[in-house]
């Protein structure tokens, strides 16, 4: 078999063997496939798409490719939850400890960053001393102790899915459907979780911008995990806003522990209550009852010992970017857009995110929201303030919030867009 029948074939609207695809994934994680064949490959498979077959066995090639993960000794249900990505999306925070109090086992694998999309680890490493890297004995053990774990995926997981995600990233080919929804299922279901809840981020500021497309996402991510026997269901939730009142590393750790603490936006609050309800009906635990969990201060408690198994202080102060701008109203109204790229793009800019994986990231900056869609906001009164430690930077964050927001007039009938929109099971 050679590289070159094989992108030929998908090049020319054709369906890939199996024997193709276990090749080729095989070939290319060993380095007998270039970078730049597989990027013509992937090229071919985002213009010309692949049957549910083909994604599966692309997908399962992609877990054969390293280790699996088992979760079998512990006494609790697994759970698990994946976020397609978006702006102020701190959810896993406080949703693995609570979901932790209700009596599920949590194994998190989160990511990092990149782009105007921010990353659960980067957001955690904020924590003076939390720990991201953990061996597979490390996490077993905090995940044993406290209920739940939030780490890195280790080198041994899906290491195909590693390689072709940065390569993906700079060619152009992260939007293709059948390599977004084969990356995430084939490191969830090597995680070795008993079931997984998806959340399928929709909207301006996330990778699917139409309804259509995620819920075609979610439908093939469904149905990967089920046929891997791995029970899951998908919300396809909304990105046109950003979630929350902030965007950035320790600016959302902050929101997040005041979601634990019982107060927080109330959009957090519902989206984290929405996913835990989910995890827990998954995982057989049909009589538990999240909100309590969450107003009791249960979660919180969760979230202490997490941190703390990690190596990180959950009492220290968080870090504070150096300089601030504020952005005022330009008139008297109603808020009637905010819009999450342009937010995302500004954080990103501000250094709470980065341009390539190497990058190194801010813990304090970001951008903070004072008002959200709906709200009425006043000439001259703070709409957002912008955080960095360096200054140089607000010019450039500027920019991409040129045309982030629209203020209509006073009294401007407004209707909100639900914050989940659509369940696939």
């Amino acid at each position: 078999m050679d590289v070159i029948s094989v992108i030929r074939t998908k090049r020319d609207k054709g369906r890939l063997s199996p024997e193709q695809i276990d090749w080729v994934i095989d070939a290319y994680t060993h380095g007998a496939v270039a970078d730049e064949q597989m990027s013509a490959l992937a090229m071919a498979i985002l213009l010309n798409g692949m049957d549910r077959a083909e994604i599966a066995r692309w997908t399962a090639a992609m877990i054969a490719s390293g280790e699996r993960m088992d979760f079998s000794g512990l006494t609790r249900p697994t759970a698990d939850k994946h976020s397609t990505g978006g702006v102020g999306d701190k959810i896993t925070l406080p949703l693995a400890p609570l979901v932790a109090a209700c009596g599920a086992a949590v194994p998190q694998l989160s990511g990092r960053g990149l782009g105007h999309t921010g990353g659960t680890l980067d957001k955690l490493e904020s924590v003076p001393g939390w720990r991201a890297s953990l061996t597979n004995e490390e996490m077993l053990h905090v995940l044993g102790t406290t209920g739940a774990v939030i780490c890195a995926a280790g080198d041994g997981l899906a290491p195909a899915d590693k390689k072709l995600y940065a390569l993906r990233d700079v060619t152009g080919t992260v939007e293709a459907i059948p390599l977004i929804a084969s990356s995430i299922m084939s490191k969830k279901i090597a995680e070795g979780t008993g079931s997984l809840v998806l959340d399928v981020k929709v909207g301006s500021g996330a990778f699917m911008k139409t309804i259509e497309d995620a819920r075609e996402l979610a439908s093939t991510m469904v149905g990967l995990g089920t046929d891997h026997g791995v029970r899951t269901v998908a919300l396809l939730t909304d990105m046109a806003t950003p979630l929350g009142r902030t965007a950035g590393n320790a600016l959302e750790v902050r929101e997040s522990v005041e979601v634990l603490a019982g107060g927080g936006p109330a959009d957090v609050v519902e989206l984290t209550l929405s996913l835990a309800r989910e995890m827990l009906d998954a995982a057989g635990l049909t009589d538990a009852d999240p909100e309590k969990a969450l107003a009791g201060g249960a979660a919180m408690d969760v979230w202490r010992r997490m941190i703390a198994a990690q190596g990180g202080d959950p009492d220290a102060p968080l870090p504070v970017a150096r300089e601030q701008h504020v952005v005022t109203a330009p008139a008297t109204g109603v808020l009637g857009r905010l819009d999450a790229y342009d937010v995302g793009v500004a954080a990103w800019r501000l250094g709470a995110g980065r341009a390539r994986k190497e990058d190194p990231v801010q813990a304090g900056a970001g951008v903070e929201l004072h008002a959200k869609p709906g709200e009425t906001v006043r000439t001259g009164e703070p709409l957002l303030t912008l955080h960095t430690d360096t200054p140089e930077k607000f010019a450039y964050a500027l920019e991409a919030l040129e045309n982030a927001y629209d203020i209509a007039a006073p009294g401007t009938p407004f209707t909100p867009t639900p914050v989940v929109r659509e369940r696939i099971a």
